[in-house]
């Protein structure tokens, strides 16, 4: 499944490694595109979206509904 979430706080290359590390612990399967310039992070995924957003929250991201 596609998940589309609006990420807010990344700011740089480590961001976007700490937001794809986060995912990919959860499904080691899933890939991951990050657009920071947009703050959208879009996940390929078979996990519930809540669990990626959370996933992704815990790194201390701001995740919109």
């Amino acid at each position: 499944m596609q998940h589309q979430f609006d990420v807010q706080g990344m700011t740089c290359g480590h961001c976007e490694r700490a937001v794809t590390n986060a995912v990919q612990e959860l499904d080691p399967q899933a890939t991951v595109q990050i657009d920071r310039a947009n703050n959208r992070v879009d996940v390929t995924s078979e996990q519930p979206r809540a669990a990626l957003a959370a996933a992704i929250a815990e790194e201390g991201y701001t995740v919109a509904a």
